[in-house]
């Protein structure tokens, strides 16, 4: 099987809050549109919202997203924490910082409390390097 695309559906009680949210601040478009259903599109990422009580989901799993994290590479993670901490005002949950893996990054939640993860890949320390495969 080869899949013709992947991409998460966030379940959600905020769909228009969330669509919202990642039109502006992330410039998804939209590209299917329903009061319980929006599928949203970047270039070659796709992402999804869908009202958790919807029938379209077995009964047992209709509730909001809890635990997710969506990591977001980008070329200057520096100016993307001035863009959207200091310009937007959304408040970190994690604040801008180096890793010794291999990251500077901080960290903000979405309306529906899915965290994401604002990356610029950096030289890992020596400890860590040795972790990375060889591509």
């Amino acid at each position: 099987m080869g899949p013709s695309s992947f991409y998460p559906v966030i379940c959600t009680a905020k769909v228009a809050e969330s669509r919202d949210f990642y039109v502006r601040l992330f410039a998804f478009e939209v590209t299917f549109e329903a009061d319980w259903y929006v599928s949203l599109r970047r270039g070659s990422y796709e992402l999804a919202l869908l009202d958790h009580t919807h029938s379209t989901l077995p009964q047992a799993y209709r509730q909001p997203v809890t635990g997710l994290l969506l990591n977001v590479e980008v070329a200057d993670v520096d100016a993307e924490w001035e863009r959207l901490v200091v310009g937007e005002g959304l408040v970190p949950e994690l604040p801008l910082r180096d890793e010794d893996f291999g990251q500077r990054h901080f960290i903000v939640p979405d309306p529906n409390g899915v965290l994401i993860d604002v990356i610029t890949p950096i030289p890992p320390s020596e400890e860590y390097a040795a972790h990375y495969a060889s591509v």
